[in-house]
């Protein structure tokens, strides 16, 4: 990326940052809004990972700052919990918070593997939050997702949450009849 963009996309970033309120804020939302401003689609990985940078450096100068209210660091501490998810670095292991966090290829935050090849991960897709259960393959050196597996929304992760119990029950008499 060119120095005279990342300099126009910091300077817009850091000035949302510092009108927004960091209740409600995120990093997307701050990446949508300087997108608008800047008339520059922010997506890409490499401006997605700018951007992420540059949030990351003002909410740490939050945090040192001593007259920060107790507040604020909370809300600061819990956006950088929010943006775990949508962070698209992929960069492998990345520590923050005490404990480290994998991100695969594609920038997708990492939360089991599966199997060898299968993994679940979350992603910011279209300004949803994705639960992906997925079938992974290997290209260039670099795991990339395949078409085998799914995707769902917080909605529909929520209800089929509520259902493991049923799901678990229905396993064990199913098992049961094979013993």
């Amino acid at each position: 990326m060119e120095p005279e963009i990342q300099s126009k996309i910091e300077e817009t970033v850091l000035q949302i940052l510092k009108t927004s309120n960091m209740d409600e804020t995120t990093e997307y939302k701050i990446r949508q809004k300087a997108s608008e401003e800047l008339g520059l689609d922010l997506s890409p990985p490499d401006r997605k990972k700018f951007v992420r940078k540059v949030v990351e450096a003002y909410l740490t100068g939050l945090k040192d700052e001593p007259e920060v209210d107790e507040g604020k660091n909370e809300a600061a501490e819990g956006e950088e919990e929010e943006e775990e998810e949508e962070d698209e670095e992929g960069q492998g292991k990345r520590k923050r918070g005490g404990g480290a966090k994998e991100y695969d290829d594609n920038g997708d935050l990492i939360i089991c593997k599966l199997s060898g090849k299968r993994r679940v991960t979350m992603q910011e897709f279209r300004g949803k939050t994705l639960v992906s259960i997925r079938e992974y393959y290997s290209k260039d050196g670099k795991d990339l997702p395949s078409s085998k597996g799914i995707s769902l929304t917080a909605e529909q992760w929520s209800s089929f949450k509520k259902n493991v119990p049923a799901i678990e029950k229905a396993i064990r008499k199913m098992e049961s009849r094979l013993n």
